[in-house]
């Protein structure tokens, strides 16, 4: 009888135990399955990637990520804009010719490719160019892979609104989840957080 005590006695500490080193609380575990679950949700993180042209957007990027607590990564082209290739007054400039062409898709540094893997939600910065997003995000879309994760745009402008720009992903990329987009050429900080907390 005193053996049976005993051993009921041992195998509950166990299931206490057990249920510590899973849930992290003295309740029953919710199944090893679910815990792991749980942890790995957990380990997500959030990327703030952005494409800078004159050093506005990121600015803005960069007080986006530690607010939210986000890594941060860079778009880069893999030829840098000069103000030449900026000049939107030429249509012969780089930066108009590329947005004339819906198609054009400029080079970026080392393909542009980015392990999401420990991802769940990118934001997506760059200045608004002719109404819209530079080519340069579509290239930097298409070179990356971003099923289950939430697409989140965020851009600067000297006068127009992010709403086209939005527009225009969303159309392009039917098959990816987009949030919604917020211009930040001033940075408010509960703004900013009660934004990136309805991301979901």
């Amino acid at each position: 009888m005193k053996r049976l005590t005993l051993l009921l006695a041992f195998v509950a500490m166990v299931g206490i135990v057990s249920a510590q080193d899973c849930c992290g609380t003295k309740k029953s575990c919710c199944g090893a399955t679910k815990c792991q679950d749980s942890k790995q949700t957990q380990a997500m993180k959030t990327l703030v990637s952005y494409f800078s042209a004159s050093g506005v957007t990121r600015g803005a990027a960069k007080e986006l990520a530690g607010i939210i607590g986000a890594d941060l990564y860079e778009i880069t082209p893999e030829k840098i804009y000069t103000d030449a290739d900026l000049d939107w007054r030429d249509k012969n400039s780089r930066s108009s010719v590329e947005m004339q062409d819906k198609s054009s898709r400029p080079a970026l540094k080392d393909g542009g490719k980015v392990d999401l893997s420990k991802y769940d939600v990118v934001y997506v910065g760059f200045p608004i160019w002719w109404y819209t997003a530079p080519t340069i995000i579509n290239t930097f879309i298409e070179a990356n892979d971003f099923t289950g994760k939430t697409i989140v745009p965020f851009a600067t402008s000297g006068g127009s609104t992010i709403k086209k720009a939005c527009e225009d992903l969303q159309a392009a990329y039917p098959k990816y989840k987009f949030g919604e987009g917020k211009l930040l050429n001033k940075i408010n900080r509960a703004e900013v957080e009660k934004w990136a907390g309805a991301v979901k």
